[in-house]
């Protein structure tokens, strides 16, 4: 069984920044690409950030440097570190990871059950 859990939501005026992470626990071989995506209501989930197992990054040009992503593969935790943060990034934000749990399997994405972030003055 593995688990995603996003932390570091919240309330934040604009201008402002937050940090989210993404821990996952379990049964864990190897964790491939590592995802944050955002979501509002009505709308098509959209990826937000992207690190690869090497730490290569791509980004949703609408983030493009304000946000960056990191992860500690010791720790199989991901970060999102946002700046300069407006009120268009108010979303509810969840993690995706590509998660191989035994060498010699097919990895699956995991996703994480998301968090709130607000934008707002």
């Amino acid at each position: 069984q593995v688990h995603l859990v996003e932390s570091g939501g919240g309330l934040v005026q604009p201008g402002g920044s937050l940090r989210l992470s993404c821990s996952a626990s379990g049964t864990i071989s190897n964790i491939y690409t590592m995802g944050w995506y955002r979501q509002a209501p009505g709308k098509q989930r959209e990826l937000v950030a992207a690190i690869t197992m090497g730490g290569s990054t791509n980004y949703a040009n609408s983030v493009k440097g304000r946000f960056t992503i990191s992860r500690d593969n010791a720790k199989n935790t991901m970060y999102l570190q946002m700046n300069s943060l407006k009120p268009e990034d108010t979303d509810v934000y969840y993690c995706n990871a590509e998660i191989q749990i035994a060498p010699r399997t097919v990895p699956y994405d995991y996703w994480g059950q998301g968090t709130q972030v607000t934008v707002s003055s």
